[in-house]
């Protein structure tokens, strides 16, 4: 065990020193922000989630309470697509290709534009076998819930980017 410890150590000094950091929620410019997402919209909750657990800024749901928002996010698409590519011989479908496509912009509640209407579009294929239909459909969701994720990423560092001032 000590052993170990006086191994481990040097390195863990290495990477201090070099300012090395795990990668962090980034700091946002403003405290309060209202999105326009559907009550039902997987991507508004994993934004919701993300933006609560940086802990600096609080995302407005409701419109009667929008004079509270420092910036508006009109979002203006957020679906999730299913697209054949691909079928066999006698017409079955081989492949599909699975799209997440987010459309949104941010404004101040005066009008000034932040971040000029912006498209974010992920697309993954999916093989597709009707004797292994279940797991298709898991690995769908996995597939959709990964877009997701990094579609909201993305959104985050485009709204860390925006300057207030």
């Amino acid at each position: 065990m000590q052993r170990r410890t006086l191994v481990l150590m040097p390195a863990a000094l290495a990477l201090a020193a070099c300012g090395f950091q795990l990668r962090q929620q980034p700091e946002l410019a403003f405290r309060t922000m209202y999105a326009g997402f559907k009550p039902t919209s997987p991507l508004g909750a994993e934004l919701r989630r993300a933006l609560a657990s940086s802990g600096n800024t609080r995302l407005i749901d409701n419109p009667r309470e929008l004079s509270q928002a420092q910036v508006i996010m009109d979002v203006l698409t957020d679906q999730r697509e299913k697209v054949v590519v691909g079928v066999g011989a006698v017409g079955q479908v081989r492949e599909f290709q699975l799209r997440v496509r987010f459309r949104f912009r941010l404004r101040t509640p005066q009008g000034r534009e932040l971040i000029d209407e912006t498209e974010l579009l992920l697309q993954r294929d999916l093989s597709f076998n009707e004797t292994a239909v279940l797991a298709r459909e898991q690995e769908e969701d996995l597939l959709y819930r990964d877009m997701q994720s990094d579609i909201v990423q993305q959104v985050l560092r485009r709204l860390a980017a925006v300057r207030l001032g």
